[in-house]
C-alpha cells in the first residue's frame, strides 16, 4: 500500500495536470474574487444584482462568494484529477502493466485515493489561508469569530465539493476513458445546479456542501451534510472493488 502511494503521488506532482488544477483552484479563485471585489468597489450593479448575498466589502462578502466560486469550480477541478488518476492508465497504455505488479490492483485504486485525499486537503487548506491573506490585503481587519468560523466552513466546503466528486474515478474506471472521467465530472456539475433548482436541497449530497456553507450551517442537517461521506465512501469502495476484478482487454 505504501509503495502504491509513493508512486501515485510521485505521479501527481510531476503531472502538470495536478499543477495546473492546483493553481486554478487557488490561485485562480483569489484572483476571481479579486475582481469580483474590484467590480463592486466601482459600483457595478449589474454585478451586485448576480453576486448576491457576497455582494458586500467585507469579510462576510468575500466568503459568501469564495463558497459560490468553490460549489461549482471545487467539484469540476477535483473531478478533472480524479479522472487524470484514474483514467490516465488506459489512456497511456500502462494499465496492462499494473497486472504485473506484486501490489494488487484494489490497493493501487486506494492509493490513488489516498493522495487525491491528501492533494484536496492541501489545495483547500493554501486557499483557506489566501482568503486569510486577501481579506487582510483588502483592509477588512482583524477577522471576528464569526470569520473564522466561516473560513472554517470553507475549507470544509472545498474538501466535500472534491469528496462529491469521487464518483468520477469510478465513470473513468468502467469506461476506461479519461475523456469520460472528465465528462463525468462536467455531469456531476450540471446535476448539481438542476437539482437545487429542482428543490432537492439538503437532501442532494452534491449540492449538501454549499448550501451549508452558505447558510452557515442552517439549511442543512448533519445527516445530510453525512450523506456527501457515505456517497463517497460508496464510490471509493466501488471504484476499488472494479479495479480489483478488472480484466485485461485484447
Amino acid at each position: 500500500m505504501n509503495a502504491a502511494v509513493r508512486s501515485e503521488a510521485l505521479k501527481l506532482v510531476r503531472s502538470p495536470v495536478g499543477t495546473i488544477a492546483t493553481l486554478a483552484l487557488v490561485v485562480g479563485t483569489l484572483v476571481l474574487l479579486g475582481g469580483i471585489t474590484a467590480a463592486l468597489a466601482s459600483g457595478n450593479p449589474e454585478l451586485t444584482a448576480k453576486v448576491g448575498v457576497g455582494a458586500t466589502l467585507d469579510w462576510a462578502g468575500l466568503l459568501a462568494s469564495a463558497a459560490q466560486i468553490t460549489s461549482a469550480g471545487g467539484l469540476l477541478g477535483s473531478g478533472v484529477v480524479l479522472a487524470w488518476l484514474f483514467g490516465r492508465e488506459f489512456t497511456d497504455g500502462t494499465v496492462v502493466a499494473l497486472f504485473a505488479l506484486p501490489v494488487g490492483r484494489g490497493r493501487i485504486a486506494l492509493g490513488k485515493l489516498a493522495v487525491y485525499a491528501v492533494w484536496l486537503v492541501g489545495v483547500n487548506a493554501a486557499l483557506t489561508v489566501g482568503l486569510l491573506g486577501l481579506g487582510a490585503a483588502l483592509g477588512y481587519g482583524a477577522p471576528s469569530a464569526d470569520t473564522w468560523a466561516g473560513l472554517a466552513r470553507q475549507l470544509v466546503l472545498g474538501v466535500l465539493a472534491g469528496a462529491s466528486a469521487t464518483p468520477v474515478a469510478w465513470v473513468a474506471t468502467v469506461t476506461r476513458s479519461l475523456l469520460a472521467g472528465v465528462g463525468g465530472a462536467i455531469g456531476l456539475v450540471v446535476v448539481t445546479q438542476v437539482g437545487v433548482l429542482a428543490g432537492a436541497g439538503g437532501w442532494l449530497p452534491l449540492a449538501a456542501p454549499a448550501l451549508w456553507a452558505m447558510s452557515e450551517g442552517t439549511a442543512v442537517t448533519v445527516v445530510q451534510l453525512g450523506l456527501t461521506l457515505v456517497v463517497a465512501a460508496a464510490f471509493a469502495c466501488w471504484t476499488a472493488v472494479s479495479w480489483q476484478r478488472m480484466q485485461v482487454r485484447r
